[in-house]
């Protein structure tokens, strides 16, 4: 027996099936673990970066990869170039460049201390290790599904507090899909029900109502449509150009303060001591901007008006004439308002987004109304950075960017000129969701406003695809590439909602068309006669008022 095993013929045949037995193995253990080979380590290699000599020619700029270092087990790096050489044989050779993302221990992401040894495999990275070093959640649920990780099928879950919490900016060029990502992220914080409040100077976020119907987009990213009518409520200060909206009204009390810091114009010593004496009377009496204006007029001085030119603004603006909402009926939970703008002059809506943030901010304060995510669209027009002008809304917004998340308030700017935006209130935005740029100031406006931006970070954002964006901040522990999945809601442009809102218009003129033909010859014969005792009798009053003895 001991001969026969002995037999160099049956050693030589057992050694070869163990060497099968091996390869079977190892084969085994790669399927199991999805483990697919790429390359080898090539040429110098650092703890930081490293050349990969590529097998196959199937992988991508941002892709993940992974590779065993001798003493810190599996790191993950990710492909930061590639190239291609003609070897002097005339071979193709395919090189990529990767930088080390690093390895996960106590919490913490590490760069290994020593370099990986030459020659060392290089594998396509798997989901598990990924999602661990980088810090990705792994459920929906109370979580933000932004989309799905460029390069690889994982779905990207963004912590809702670390995400909105330390305030949020969505920077895109024009048509780079930026109001398609916010759409997103709203309808995410809707099923989370946190409520938002969305500042819509174009009228583009009424389409939340609606279902998608672009099946095909909703099945790559495993999302159904929906309508989130019964959470959307729209307001808008201009009824004619919304007709679908409710009216928005504000209260029209003010402290002095806020009077002065709404006003359309700045106003001299002389004219604040006008307003400051008709505020001092009307104190505790319940009055209108009209009661103001009124008042004003009382004064000999000729800086009266300035005063009352600046209140006529505010009153036709139309926004403080009327039953006014409450900041509680604007901000609650699992609820979104909507502040549609369209229709309305830019100093309008100036004033209309600083006095809805004010009293915002005020009853936050105050505990009145709970923690809720505030979005400015188009926020370089609202709080220009200084050498593009000033808005009336600038002042608060900087002051909600520096002081709003202690209380809840978290802010969201929005724009496609980020250089424009105040630099002060864009470096507030922890969370940031960058989709494609090209302006230089624009890049440097948010390389200023990004701890560790590095010129590769510029050069990702430059080669976006339309609906592809970078996000970087708390949310990730690393910078990520995100294709932005489908909406569940309807996506339409601002094109297409004035297009809706021209047939709407003109849906409701036919229909009230009659009413107003039929009574028209009765008008003619009307003698209106102007309220003069109602007039003398307001006159009278505030004369009551500010003539009285002092």
């Amino acid at each position: 027996m001991l001969l026969f095993l002995n037999s160099p013929w049956i050693l030589m045949h057992f050694s070869m099936f163990i060497i099968v037995i091996h390869i079977y193995v190892n084969a085994y253990i790669v399927i199991r673990t999805k483990m697919r080979l790429i390359g080898t380590v090539s040429g110098e290699v650092r703890p930081t970066e490293f050349n990969i000599l590529l097998s196959t020619s199937d992988i991508e700029k941002g892709s993940f990869v992974k590779i065993n270092h001798e003493v810190y087990g599996w790191v993950l790096a990710r492909i930061d170039s590639l190239k291609r050489y003609i070897d002097p044989r005339g071979e193709e050779i395919l090189l990529a460049r990767a930088y080390t993302v690093g390895y996960k221990r106590d919490k913490q992401i590490l760069i290994p201390r020593t370099p990986f040894k030459p020659e060392e495999r290089v594998y396509s990275a798997d989901r598990d290790l990924i999602m661990n070093v980088i810090g990705l959640s792994r459920s929906r649920l109370n979580n933000i599904y932004i989309g799905l990780l460029e390069g690889h099928d994982i779905p990207v879950y963004l912590d809702v507090k670390k995400s909105i919490g330390k305030h949020m900016s969505v920077l895109a060029k024009t048509g780079a899909g930026k109001s398609y990502t916010v759409a997103v992220i709203l309808e995410e914080l809707l099923r989370a029900d946190i409520p938002c409040l969305i500042i819509d100077p174009h009228g583009e976020y009424s389409s939340l109502k609606y279902e998608n119907d672009d099946y095909d987009a909703m099945l790559q990213f495993n999302v159904k449509p929906r309508s989130y009518e019964k959470k959307v409520t729209e307001y808008a200060a201009n009824i004619v150009a919304n007709p679908d909206a409710e009216r928005l009204t504000l209260k029209p009390r003010f402290t002095l303060d806020e009077l002065i810091e709404i006003m359309p114009m700045r106003l001299n010593d002389n004219q604040k001591s006008i307003l400051y004496n008709v505020m001092r009377r009307l104190e505790n009496v319940e009055y209108t901007l009209q009661d103001i204006i009124n008042a004003v007029r009382l004064d000999n001085s000729k800086a009266r008006w300035k005063v009352i030119s600046g209140l006529e603004t505010l009153r036709n603006s139309g926004v403080f004439d009327g039953k006014p909402i409450s900041m509680k009926q604007l901000v609650r939970g699992g609820n979104a308002s909507i502040i549609n703008l369209k229709g309305v002059e830019p100093r309008i809506q100036e004033l209309i987004l600083a006095k809805i943030a004010k009293d915002l901010f005020n009853a936050i304060k105050l505990g009145e109304i709970p923690p809720f995510f505030f979005l400015v669209e188009e926020a370089h027009n609202f709080c220009p950075e200084r050498g593009f002008g000033d808005a009336l809304s600038s002042q608060i917004l900087r002051t909600v960017a520096s002081e709003g998340r202690k209380f809840g308030f978290y802010l969201c700017v929005v724009s496609q000129r980020p250089a424009r935006i105040d630099k002060n209130v864009l470096s507030q935005c922890n969370t940031q969701i960058i989709l494609k740029i090209t302006n230089p100031n624009d890049l440097r406006a948010i390389g200023q406003s990004i701890e560790g931006f590095t010129p590769g970070m510029e050069d990702d954002i430059k080669e976006l695809s339309i609906g592809q964006a970078l996000i970087v901040g708390e949310c990730v522990e690393q910078p990520i590439t995100v294709n932005i999945r489908a909406r569940e809601s309807k996506h339409y442009s601002a094109v297409e909602t004035e297009k809706r809102v021209e047939i709407r218009k003109k849906s409701i003129i036919e229909k009230i068309k009659p009413i107003f033909i039929e009574k028209e010859p009765a008008k003619e014969k009307e003698k209106i006669k102007p309220p003069e005792e109602k007039k003398k009798t307001k006159i009278d009053r505030l004369k009551s008022i500010f003539l009285k003895d002092e």
